[in-house]
This record gives structure tokens, sequence and C-alpha cells, in this order.
């Protein structure tokens, strides 16, 4: 049953210099789980509430393959990046 990982970017980048860290650092990433995007930052248009300031959405085999992806090494070491860049919520959600 595919997984998907949701990261949203609840306001905007307050450190550009992090974003490019974290965004070279997942490029570089050499884990053999390759998640297959989504959706990356594209228009968010809000039906209900606020809409957050960006969205990524990566798909993944399972759940447990998405945990291992987001807890591998090479994600571990970018992820501060990416929490000093932005205010931002994650989470990882079964699909059908």
């Amino acid at each position: 049953m595919p997984a998907y990982i949701i990261v949203m970017r609840e306001d905007s980048v307050r450190d550009q210099d992090a974003l490019k860290q974290y965004q070279s650092l997942t490029r570089q990433m050499q884990t053999t789980i390759k998640p297959d995007p989504k959706v990356v930052y594209g228009n968010v248009e809000a039906l209900e509430g606020d809409a957050p300031d960006g969205v990524v959405l990566l798909e993944f085999v399972s759940i447990q393959e998405a945990r291992n992806w987001y807890n591998s090494g090479d994600y571990q070491k970018a992820l501060p990046y990416r929490l000093q860049a932005a205010k931002h919520r994650a989470f990882i959600m079964e699909g059908l």
C-alpha cells in the first residue's frame, strides 16, 4: 500500500542559506530509497482555512519505506537545515 510524506511550510522562509543547504544535501542523498515526488511547492489555493506557504508530497511504496527514508542518516543530516529555514509540519499518511 503506498504511503506519502507530506511537508507543509507554514510561513515564509526566514533563512535562505539554510534552505539552500537543505536542498543541496537532499539532492546528494545516497539512500537506495527513492521517493516519487508528486507535489513540490506548486501554487496553493485555500478552500478552507489558511493555505500553507508551500507543500511537498512524496510517494513511497509503503509506510515503512517512508519511515526508513525519513530516518536515514542522509536525510537526518539535511533535516536541521529545513527546520532552521522555516516553520514546517511533516507527517506520513497511508494511501489507498
